[in-house]
């Protein structure tokens, strides 16, 4: 039962996922899965360790490129361009991170954020012998079938991109309910009492830092198979605050907020803008409505009332026969 109980929430999350796709788009529904998994390591960063990083547009482009390369230049395997994108996430944020994880609020944004401008212009300018610069990297037709499902065509994609998705989610949650989710947060509220405990908040921010950023690095490489193609744009510091803005309006730390933040972000985008040019405007009101209203963001909102639904009252313990002295002295 406890072991149902643990895999409920993750098993309803994702059914209600594959409902939404016998009613919407197929392209609409790749983006949201795709999308939530960029999101959900910000989540980790902004809600557990209290980074907040607009600079995730790079690890998304690391992870891209990661795949896009391979794809390219070397092989034509999809799964291997994935495991390719993975493990660049984990090299470079290995080497970067000891050196991020030890700056604090704003000065962990912005050196973040100029990482995400360094690669782009590095996959812009520098490297565009490779990268063919503005043009992007085209391997669409590089790619061979996969076997069982076939991940080159939008429909299996869909099956390979919720499956790894349940995993992710099945991995935050795991990580949510450990003790270094809890060391995490603890970090967050008071470096002091973390240390006077025995933990090194150094390599619980670095361990957060590698792992938020793999996770953005696995959706760029999803991005990159499923449209066989990456460009710089993807890296744009326009975009920089798009994960930020999903994560809050989704709910910070919340594990379900960033699905239900990219389900909100993703059809508002594609609603909106058919009758609004400015359709971020809309966003921004949303947003700064959801901060006045409490912080806690859609799912943060819902989740109580939700609970309060689903829970069921435990019925109260039948009382047995009292037994009183007199009652004694009677028999």
């Amino acid at each position: 039962m406890n072991v149902l109980r643990w895999w409920s929430g993750l098993l309803v999350a994702f059914g209600l996922l594959i409902v939404l796709r016998i009613f919407l788009p197929l392209p609409f529904n790749n983006e949201i899965v795709i999308f939530a998994v960029y999101v959900i390591g910000c989540n980790f960063l902004l809600g557990r360790v209290g980074f907040i990083s607009f600079g995730q547009p790079a690890y998304l482009a690391i992870g891209a490129y990661g795949t896009a390369f391979y794809l390219y230049y070397v092989g034509t395997n999809p799964l291997v361009g994935v495991l390719m994108g993975i493990l660049a996430g984990v090299v470079i944020s290995t080497i970067v991170g000891p050196l991020f994880v030890r700056l604090r609020s704003d000065y962990f944004a912005l050196v973040n954020l100029a990482l995400a401008i360094i690669v782009f212009f590095m996959m812009q300018k520098v490297l565009a012998d490779w990268t063919f610069g503005d043009d992007g990297l085209w391997f669409l037709t590089n790619m061979d079938p996969t076997p069982v499902i076939d991940i080159t065509r939008p429909a299996g994609f869909y099956v390979f991109a919720l499956f790894v998705a349940f995993l992710v989610w099945a991995l935050y949650k795991y990580l949510d309910d450990s003790i270094f989710g809890a060391c995490c947060l603890a970090a967050k509220i008071n470096d002091d009492k973390v240390r006077f405990l025995g933990y090194n908040n150094f390599h619980i921010r670095l361990l957060a830092f590698v792992i938020a950023n793999t996770t953005t690095a696995l959706a760029g490489a999803l991005y990159a198979v499923y449209l066989g193609f990456v460009s710089p744009e993807m890296t744009s510091a326009a975009r920089a605050a798009d994960p930020v803005v999903v994560t809050i309006l989704g709910g910070v730390g919340s594990l379900y907020g960033p699905l239900v933040g990219a389900i909100a972000y993703t059809g508002m985008k594609d609603l909106i803008s058919q009758a609004i040019g400015n359709w971020e405007l809309v966003i921004g009101f949303l947003l700064v409505f959801i901060m006045l209203a409490g912080e806690k963001g859609i799912w943060g909102s819902l989740e109580p009332l939700l609970k309060r639904l689903v829970s069921r009252e435990r019925p109260a313990a039948v009382a047995g026969p009292a037994t009183t002295d007199a009652g004694v002295e009677s028999r």
